[in-house]
């Protein structure tokens, strides 16, 4: 890495254009410190995956993963939507918050469809495009062609480029090295690691950004798809927006300073603290789930017939962690009178906790599994 060159600024007349180098080529790592994180980061997505193998129903957990990641990477782009908001229906969002709100359910919608299609197809720009056509629909940004890259000069942070923190390479430039990017991704004649693989091609995705808008979301929605296409996990368990959204400053310095002074190292090394850290509090969470569960499952053997019942609501609350009793009603086949009941069973064990304050339309959140999230 320390003949490791970015790229160079190109005078495009009254603007500079950072025009990155081409990726697909052999790498090589000489820095020990990388090494070690690599040697940790690898270990720890290792201990999380396992969690994928021997839980059953898991997919009934990583819903409130895939949320989660949803309103963090959107908080990263301005959006104010939380986790506790992400999960209601929209008739339950105040007009003010819907447009934040939608671009949260796009990014889930995004995700769901993109991790579906890697059983399909191989993440590529086609996968890219697409993903990005259905995280822009119906909301802001819909309209700065969606599903296309772009065919205009964009600029990252300032009121206008004369200002701009940073200038992607020319427009013309984004078909060859997207292209670049893909070969790179899909070439198993150069070695690689793979954690380091992802962490080179997020930071050139990010300096290519592609798109005319959405290119935060998409670049960080890839290291999951890449985990996931290549075997490092079996789901999607692993999402660095949390991370990243808490180390915003420190995130684009680091993007800076490979552009800038050639220092991929230090990129290397806050990407595989990420990838640690994102591990180590997933096995957390998975952990309390398990305990969670354990104890739920346990408390509800005072239902005596109706535990049956009562399951099913809980493994529905696993994937989304708010209910009315109409839901239920439609989950157990129980009368809407024997709904309420069982309604008020669960909250009696602290199982459920109302959450309107009012007499009619009252919905219930399954409390203590959503704190896990928040």
């Amino acid at each position: 890495m320390k003949n490791f060159k970015a790229g160079k600024y190109i005078n495009q007349g009254y603007y500079n254009s950072f025009q990155p180098n081409l990726i697909n080529k052999k790498w090589y790592v000489d820095d020990m410190e990388v090494v070690n994180l690599l040697s940790l980061a690898d270990r720890e997505t290792g201990r999380l995956d396992m969690y994928s193998k021997y839980i059953p129903n898991i997919d009934l957990f990583i819903s409130m993963h895939v949320i989660k990641e949803a309103t963090k990477s959107s908080k990263i782009e301005g959006t104010r939507t939380k986790v506790d908001e992400a999960i209601l229906d929209e008739e339950h969002i105040t007009p003010d918050k819907r447009d934040d709100w939608n671009e949260v359910q796009n990014y889930i919608n995004a995700m769901e469809w993109a991790i579906n299609e890697l059983q399909e197809l191989p993440l590529s720009s086609r996968l890219i495009k697409d993903t990005h056509r259905i995280l822009l629909r119906g909301v802001r940004g819909e309209k700065k062609q969606a599903g296309e890259f772009r065919t205009s000069q964009n600029w990252i942070g300032g009121a206008t480029i004369n200002d701009a923190t940073f200038i992607p390479p020319v427009h013309s430039s984004v078909p060859e090295l997207m292209s670049d990017l893909e070969k790179f991704l899909h070439n198993d004649k150069i070695f690689f690691p793979d954690l380091l693989k992802i962490g080179i091609a997020h930071y050139q995705f990010e300096t290519i950004h592609p798109f005319a808008d959405g290119n935060g979301r998409i670049g960080r929605l890839l290291i999951p798809l890449y985990l996931v296409s290549n075997g490092i996990l079996q789901k999607p368990i692993l999402y660095l927006s949390d991370f990243l959204e808490k180390n915003r400053g420190l995130y684009y310095d680091n993007l800076m300073l490979v552009r800038e002074k050639n220092n991929l190292s230090q990129w290397f090394k806050f990407f595989l603290t990420g990838i640690i850290e994102t591990a180590i509090k997933g096995k957390k969470t998975f952990d309390n789930i398990l305990q969670l569960q354990k104890k739920t499952y346990s408390d509800i053997h005072v239902l005596g017939s109706r535990m049956t019942k009562a399951k099913k609501v809980i493994d529905y609350l696993y994937l989304k962690p708010i209910t009315d009793a109409e839901k239920v009603s439609k989950i157990t086949g129980l009368s809407m009178p024997s709904s309420y009941k069982l309604i008020s069973d669960l909250e009696n064990m602290g199982i459920l906790k109302e959450l309107t304050g009012g007499r009619r339309s009252r919905m219930y959140v399954f409390h203590n599994y959503l704190k896990l999230f928040k």
